[in-house]
């Protein structure tokens, strides 16, 4: 995911007026095609985040049925919990028709509930994808309370951006029954409905309470002007901007990222520089093939614009009370987050040893090797080798995590992983086989970096 600090910025940049607009050409927003973005949407106005709602605190729990205070059912000591079978089975049957069955949902809800298809972006597709996904984690964890409410109170806060309320979850479930009730036929029964029903009750909870706790102390986004935009690569760019308001994170964290091109359209950006005293953002951005996000991002922002930005998340951060040295593996635009690493444990003052392994397919993909070799310069505890998989070179030769394991064992380090999905899963593999235990080895989900910097977007 993210990146370079913008030393090279140097001044200050003017602070950004209240209720500044997007600069909007004219002319009105096109059917999506990916290659080229339109201009900023008319309509698209980045004024403040809403105020706070007067629902409260803790909002009701929508239900389906009269079950509404009914929990799932405890897992026995012998295996999962009924209803978990009962809704694996559902999810088993239903994944050769995913397709067709969250296109279903989404079709019903919107001629149901036309009022909530502004909430969602134009194009759908990797919204359905989405859905199945959540559908997915929250049964295989629906016995585990903690990773559970974890995950759905992530989700929850996340949500607040789209403008989802309390009184939009009915909605949804409704339409979720409906549409499994119709693709899953050979499984479902009245016991079945009524786990379903169970479930997603607990689960919508914990959401709307999470996301009523959020915004007793934050906006549902953040708006920032762009204030610097500089191309590395013909593909690459370092973004950065100043966020209209203070923005907490911590180094290592990524956030959710929109454009008035492409309004309701969120990709997840990793900060790359740990927290700054100019409170500058900055963000490494890499040009997907039919991302229209990133297209847009690298070719068409422009200091002076205005973007939006969710709320930080991520859990791939330093662990500040042990002594532990950091394994640090990036690939690609991966690098971004392992800069920032690295500044936050130089700004904590702790002579730790970090390690960081930087891949890349050629050498002139090492987009932020002069910046890093920069920083091992300036910190005697920190050693930054380039890797190269592909062509000549005169670095390190090979597959990152070959290499990696080639100079461990690394029985005394914390390792932390940012990059494409395949090179963390290799990389989790090589760490785990070498023996670091996977409590000891932090990355961002693999479901996150579809549509990250570092996946699609």
């Amino acid at each position: 995911m993210p990146p370079d600090q913008q030393a090279h910025l140097g001044q200050e940049a003017p602070p950004l007026p209240r209720g500044k607009r997007h600069r909007r050409p004219a002319g009105p927003l096109p059917d999506p095609a990916p290659a080229r973005p339109p201009a900023p949407v008319a309509g698209w106005t980045p004024g403040p985040a809403p105020s706070p709602t007067s629902a409260p605190t803790s909002a009701p729990a929508p239900t389906l049925s009269s079950d509404r205070d009914q929990l799932p059912k405890r897992p026995t000591r012998s295996g999962p919990s009924p209803d978990t079978l009962l809704i694996r089975r559902t999810l088993a049957e239903i994944e050769p028709v995913a397709d067709r069955t969250t296109s279903y949902f989404y079709a019903l809800l919107f001629i149901r509930h036309p009022d909530l298809r502004s909430l969602f972006p134009v194009a759908m597709d990797t919204q359905r994808d989405r859905l199945f996904k959540a559908l997915l984690t929250a049964a295989e964890h629906a016995d585990d309370t903690a990773t559970l409410t974890e995950y759905l109170s992530h989700l929850g806060r996340g949500h607040r951006k789209y403008g989802t309320l309390p009184e939009h979850y009915p909605a949804v479930g409704e339409c979720l029954i409906a549409a499994l009730t119709r693709y899953a036929s050979d499984t479902w029964s009245e016991a079945t409905e009524a786990a379903w029903v169970r479930v997603y009750t607990t689960v919508s909870q914990i959401m709307i309470d999470a996301a009523a706790e959020d915004e007793q102390s934050s906006p549902a986004w953040w708006q920032a002007e762009v204030v610097g935009h500089e191309l590395r690569t013909r593909d690459i760019a370092v973004v950065t901007v100043r966020p209209e308001e203070p923005y907490p994170f911590l180094a290592g964290q990524y956030t959710s990222l929109e454009t008035p091109w492409w309004p309701r359209v969120w990709r997840n950006y990793s900060f790359s520089s740990a927290p700054r005293s100019d409170g500058l953002l900055s963000f490494h951005v890499k040009a997907i093939p039919a991302g229209w996000v990133s297209n847009a991002l690298v070719h068409h922002a422009r200091p002076g614009d205005v973007l939006r930005l969710g709320p930080p998340a991520g859990s791939m951060i330093v662990d500040h009370t042990t002594d532990n040295g950091l394994l640090c593996l990036g690939g690609g635009t991966g690098i971004a987050p392992i800069k920032a690493l690295v500044e936050d444990v130089a700004e904590h003052g702790r002579r730790r040893p970090v390690e960081v392994f930087y891949g890349a397919r050629h050498d002139d993909d090492l987009y932020d090797i002069d910046t890093m070799l920069g920083l091992q310069r300036s910190h005697p505890w920190l050693s930054v080798r380039p890797v190269v998989s592909d062509g000549p070179t005169r670095r390190l030769s090979g597959q990152l995590t070959h290499i990696v394991r080639e100079y461990g064992p690394w029985p005394a380090y914390d390792a932390y992983l940012s990059g494409p999905p395949g090179m963390i899963r290799s990389g989790v593999d090589t760490l785990v086989g070498i023996g670091i235990p996977s409590h000891r080895i932090r990355h961002d989900g693999i479901d996150e970096l579809t549509t990250s910097s570092t996946g699609r977007g």
